[in-house]
């Protein structure tokens, strides 16, 4: 895996891990390739989120799939965080 994607990818995954909100069961992933679990189904939340700009897809009901390209900066990752932070907040 790039190194690239390997340390943005945990980089992102803290951000997410940082949020709170009673509805995340656990956020997962490797480099880029991250995952948010619900207990609630996902696809609300993804279409919330593309209304936002963040192009995301519900995996198995229950998980927002979030699949970035490697040339993504640390702020685009911060832009997203605190939109997903927000829609979850919504819920």
């Amino acid at each position: 895996m790039p190194p690239r994607s390997l340390e943005l990818g945990e980089y992102f995954k803290r951000r997410l891990a940082a949020i709170t909100n009673p509805h995340i069961k656990e956020v997962r992933g490797r480099g880029l390739f991250i995952g948010i679990e619900l207990d609630i189904p996902a696809r609300a939340c993804c279409e919330q989120l593309k209304e936002k700009g963040i192009l995301c897809k519900e995996t198995h009901e229950t998980v927002i799939r979030f699949a970035p390209p490697l040339v993504i900066s640390k702020e685009d990752l911060d832009w997203a965080a605190e939109r997903i932070e927000k829609v979850l907040a919504e819920l």
